[in-house]
């Protein structure tokens, strides 16, 4: 199976699934969420074996990130992460690893604080009171579309690089028709939604445009720090989890404060 025939096969199975989950909110989103969180970070400390991360930190930091989310909102889920940094000191005290606690405990926090609270995000924009539904199915199938029209537009017409020594695949083109596609899909899935007037949707598409190349630079850059080529193969030719979700780690943010400014 070619990689454009994987990748296609992968997203219609998978898009629907996690449409339905943002469908019915509540645990279910959580549940993705966690679902997501906990493969993501599998990959992530194989990624970063030779920081030598707390494991268990990490992933405790962020389950309770995502649990404070679902169940109270910003502050609680802060307070779950920041956890992690107790958590992974005492582990690297009684740990037999060589590794400086500097770096082993550095690590360990960076991994649950970018999933943890990415994906945080995604649960807290599906509780907003108002709107909520929409608000993630639109930071969705804009990142979608983003990621698809600049691989599109980066394949066809791709000719300047945009960042050589990070992710040399990625060029100016593909940002281009990426960042018109992001734009255009916020606009359209919050066309006369009595949720965002129209300049503040295409500001929101703005946002989202920039801030999820920026995630994708962000994990191609430590993925060529450690020099692999992708974090798995679970999703295909999408590569694995982390692959496909690093986008939506820097956007859901974005959106959240954006949206909030906004309402």
């Amino acid at each position: 199976m070619s990689n454009a025939v994987s990748r296609i096969v992968v997203a219609l199975i998978l898009v629907p699934v996690v449409l339905g989950a943002v469908y019915l909110g509540g645990w279910w989103v959580f549940a993705l969420a966690a679902f997501a969180a906990a493969v993501s970070l599998h990959e992530f400390w194989l990624l970063a074996r030779p920081l030598a991360p707390l494991a268990l930190a990490g992933y405790i930091g962020a389950a309770l990130a995502l649990v404070g989310a679902e169940i109270s909102g910003l502050h609680w889920m802060i307070g779950g992460v920041l956890s992690t940094f107790v958590l992974a000191f005492v582990l690297k005290a009684v740990s037999g690893t060589r590794q400086a606690a500097t770096i082993a405990i550095s690590g360990t926090v960076l991994g649950a604080v970018w999933i943890g609270l990415g994906l945080g995000f995604v649960i807290l924009l599906r509780e907003l009171p108002s709107h909520g539904r929409l608000a993630v199915v639109t930071l969705l199938l804009a990142v979608w579309a983003g990621d698809t029209f600049a691989y599109a537009g980066g394949r066809v017409v791709g000719r300047h690089k945009m960042a050589p020594h990070t992710s040399p695949g990625k060029t100016w083109e593909g940002f281009v028709f990426g960042t018109a596609a992001t734009i255009f899909v916020t606009f359209v899935a919050l066309y006369k939604q009595h949720f965002l007037s129209i300049s503040q949707s295409i500001v929101l598409g703005v946002v989202l445009a920039l801030a999820a190349p920026l995630g994708d630079l962000f994990e191609s850059l430590l993925k060529r720090d450690m020099a692999v080529k992708d974090t798995g193969t679970l999703l295909g030719g999408h590569g694995g989890m982390l692959d496909r979700m690093d986008a939506l780690l820097f956007a859901a943010p974005a959106a959240y404060f954006t949206i909030l400014a906004f309402t």
